[in-house]
């Protein structure tokens, strides 16, 4: 599970009102804009580049995803000549997070994106910012009673259910369409593995040859191999395994090593390295599912650009989820975080051809 995928505290404020219906929904209810439809005209542009705005990133983490959502966005502000004048990674601390925008706003930025850690004690964090006419805007949450259009300019986020449906198109093409499957959803209070388990199990079903014979919680990522162990050993039927994310599927495909379960397909979310080189040497991993951070990025500059100029800006936009598999690994690998697979993945890469 990347880093915005491991945020304490969200859960508990937005988990009951972002719901599946077949598409991802806002924390209250929104229809999702797709971030396709955020641009900025040539004039817009114009108008920016003359301003001389400033902005600043504040981070909950350091890791590829945000280092993919950084560039992005740096490069956004950089066309609009707007400049970036401070990048913080709050470590996962609220505390720390707190510090870092008291510290940013006395360099005065016009607009601040960040993934807010915790939104009941960010609240009054990021409200010195508002309050000083700051334009905001939010990685995947907002901090608790804040209002979009008035507190805020937007959230951006990832198309959850898109990335539960794509998890069970892979899965399904696994096994021909047809077997029985296991899964394993994220135990726990919290609405982007919610929603993203919950698609898969929705989706799932509408395969009439395929069957879920097991339906394991899972809270410890490091279980993966003990869960998936039980539920080899019970259901030996079991053709396909659906992890989470990445870390837990690293268990999942040790587990059907341990079992000597080679044709046991596993499918999981979130690109790393070592379930993508164990699905590109041919292992257990049939295919990944992931968002695009380094598009994610983009998207909240153009958020903020608009919102600088103060044009009207959708409250909640969703980014593409994709399907990777060994035939595509390269080329989604940099569209999603703007670089190159790792050296072991390209040479993994390089023979199979």
């Amino acid at each position: 599970m990347n880093a915005i995928h491991k945020i304490i505290g969200l859960a508990a404020l937005v988990a009951s009102t972002w719901g599946i219906a077949g598409e991802t929904t806002g924390p209250n209810g929104e229809k999702p804009t797709a971030y396709t439809q955020v641009t900025l005209k040539p004039d817009q542009t114009k108008a920016l580049q003359s301003k001389k705005y400033k902005a600043a990133i504040l981070m909950h983490t350091t890791s590829d995803f945000s280092s993919a959502l950084i560039k992005g966005a740096k490069e956004v502000f950089a066309e609009q000549g707007i400049s970036v004048v401070a990048v913080t990674d709050a470590e996962m601390d609220p505390k720390k997070q707190r510090t870092d925008l008291e510290t940013v706003l006395a360099l005065k930025p016009d607009v601040i994106i960040s993934l807010v850690i915790d939104p009941v004690s960010g609240a009054a964090a990021f409200r010195q910012a508002s309050d000083k006419g700051v334009k905001l805007v939010f990685i995947s949450n907002a901090p608790q009673g804040f209002k979009a259009g008035k507190d805020y300019a937007g959230i951006v986020t990832d198309d959850l259910y898109g990335m539960g449906k794509s998890a069970a198109e892979l899965m399904a093409a696994s096994i021909g369409g047809k077997g029985d499957v296991a899964l394993l959803y994220h135990a726990a209070n919290y609405y982007v593995t919610n929603q993203r388990d919950a698609a898969v199990k929705t989706e799932l079903a509408k395969f009439p040859g395929i069957k879920i014979i097991a339906n394991k919680g899972i809270a410890n990522p490091n279980d993966g191999e003990v869960i998936a162990g039980a539920i080899l050993t019970q259901n030996p039927s079991v053709k396909a395994i659906y992890a989470p994310w990445d870390a837990i599927a690293e268990g999942v495909t040790a587990a059907a090593r341990a079992a000597g379960r080679k044709d046991v397909k596993v499918v999981t979310m979130d690109l790393g390295a070592a379930t993508a080189l164990d699905m590109v040497k041919g292992g257990n991993v049939a295919g990944i599912v992931t968002d695009l951070p380094y598009d994610m990025g983009k998207t909240l500059a153009r958020m903020g650009a608009l919102a600088l100029l103060n044009q009207p800006t959708p409250p909640f936009v969703t980014v593409d989820a994709i399907k990777v598999t060994p035939a595509n690994l390269d080329t989604q690998w940099q569209k999603a975080l703007s670089r190159t697979p790792p050296d072991a993945i390209q040479k993994a890469l390089a023979n199979r051809k």
